[in-house]
């Protein structure tokens, strides 16, 4: 029999600590793999369900309306009722709705079912995280935190290897079946080791009006994104645009009332923060719609098979993980604004690379090189990135901050998505090849990585990222506090 985990933390070096950091690697990594191996799944899903672009975009963006627009609110609730009750109760809503995305008929259930899946995703990978910050001791977390993202980084390195074998070997549906095993075997670790820490005192409020609002606005032009060139523009999806935007107009004001808002706006006064998730949301919008895209083309113009398609991004997830820590000794030492300007512009390169993908062309000459540039600027951009959203405001408000920069980055996926088919005259009944439309859309995200290279240029201070050394913006202007009613 398993000890009962009891109300106290406990030590990295020790067994249980080291079942703790499983749990969590293994929760996140549940999440991190699906997403990464379902983008490998999506042209055999297509050829099954019988669905078009539409529908595969639906694939994508029904879970991550609902991650993106819950992650915050999740996790909230895991600060109020406890981080282990959330997170398996994530971990068990994410599990069957991964069953029910298996067993989906059509394109429209399996949308259903994803949507349903990004709410467990919500509770799931917020809880993850903050199960090390419960369950450690001060002096023993940062330790934690650097071996979870390590792990982290193996779990989405694996995802688009493991989903395009079982694609190719069996069927996409075996995707979403594998997490069931997999949370079997982090409910067993979960239950044995991670201690059950009661919710810290005090009055948690979670701001479900704000959650809807932002869920259902940005629903509402997601919708008339991808729905609207596919039909023609018909009234439905003109409405769904109108009322989407101004129920994110609502969501704003919403934000600016709520005593604890899911999106605290007074963050933004910062300079710095708000500079860095302008360049969050360029530069993952520009990454999120191209890897959509060429993962497409790679398979059905150029013959790819799925696990094949999955080798073919795996440079840019290895790069990261070998270069990530270099980089973050030399921002420390130099700051993260010139390898926040650098690294973006890297990309765009990368990605103009990736526009000469043609069909005939062997790997190594047409999609090597740009996968390569496009790794080496991400590699850049990532770790500095973080460390300036962390260090733009409080330490004690880290987790906020980071919560906040988590979800820009995942709604600039789902509106890339959405959009940048539009932008390369691949949605709808154009009659567009669509490997020009992808590489008109490469284009596209190519400008926009130069745009996160120029934001950064203009809003990071000279300052930020370095060791020992805070923001300006920190410094000399408002830095939020929560519920204190001001700016200081």
């Amino acid at each position: 029999m398993a000890p009962p985990p009891t109300d106290t933390t406990v030590a990295y070096d020790s067994p249980r600590g080291r079942g703790v950091l499983l749990a969590s690697v293994l929760g996140s990594g549940m999440a991190f793999l699906d997403s990464t191996a379902v983008n490998v799944a999506l042209p055999a899903m297509g050829r099954e369900l019988n669905t078009g672009l539409s529908g595969l975009q639906w694939a994508v963006d029904a879970y991550l309306l609902t991650l993106g627009s819950l992650v915050l609110t999740g996790g909230a609730l895991g600060d109020a009722k406890g981080q282990r009750r959330v997170f398996l109760l994530g971990m068990l809503a994410f599990t069957a709705t991964s069953v029910l995305c298996g067993l989906s008929p059509n394109a429209w259930t399996l949308a259903a079912f994803r949507a349903a899946q990004g709410v467990g995703a919500a509770l799931l990978v917020p809880a993850s995280l903050a199960l090390l910050r419960t369950s450690f001791p001060p002096e023993d977390r940062q330790r934690a935190v650097s071996a979870w993202a390590g792990l982290s980084g193996v779990t989405t390195a694996v995802g688009p290897l493991l989903g395009g074998w079982l694609v190719d070997a069996g069927s996409w549906r075996f995707v979403f079946f594998l997490n069931v095993p997999l949370a079997a075997l982090t409910a067993w670790v979960a239950l044995r080791h991670v201690p059950a820490i009661a919710p810290a005192q005090g009055t948690h409020r979670l701001d479900l009006a704000g959650a809807v609002t932002a869920a259902l606005g940005l629903g509402g032009v997601i919708y008339a994104l991808i729905e609207g060139p596919v039909h023609h523009w018909p009234a439905t999806a003109v409405f769904a645009a109108c009322a989407g935007a101004a129920l994110l107009v609502l969501f704003v004001v919403l934000e600016a009332r709520q005593r604890a808002p899911m999106l605290p706006l007074r963050l933004f006064h910062s300079h710095t923060f708000s500079g860095a998730n302008l360049t969050t949301l360029v530069v993952y919008f520009a990454l999120g719609g191209a890897t959509f895209l060429v993962v497409l083309a790679l398979q059905q113009q150029l013959g790819y098979s799925a696990l094949g398609a999955g080798a073919a991004l795996l440079p840019i997830t290895l790069l990261l993980l070998v270069l990530s820590p270099p980089v973050g000794r030399l921002a420390g030492r130099i700051g993260a604004r010139p390898l926040m300007t650098a690294g973006p512009l890297l990309a765009g390169v990368g990605l103009a690379l990736l526009t000469r993908i043609q069909r005939g062309g062997d790997y190594v000459s047409t999609v090597l090189p740009g996968i390569v540039v496009l790794g080496l600027g991400l590699s850049l951009t990532v770790g500095p990135l973080t460390a300036v959203v962390l260090g733009a405001v409080e330490d004690r408000y880290a987790g906020i901050a980071s919560g906040v920069n988590n979800a820009v980055a995942r709604i600039a996926g789902l509106l890339a998505v959405a959009l940048l088919p539009l932008l390369g005259g691949l949605a709808g009944d154009t009659g567009v090849d669509f490997l020009a439309g992808t590489r008109r859309a490469l284009w596209v995200s190519a400008g926009l990585c130069a745009v996160g290279a120029l934001c950064s240029l203009v809003t990071i201070p000279r300052e930020a990222g370095r060791e020992n050394k805070r923001p300006p913006s920190t410094q000399g202007t408002r830095t939020w506090k929560p519920h204190s009613g001001r700016a200081d």
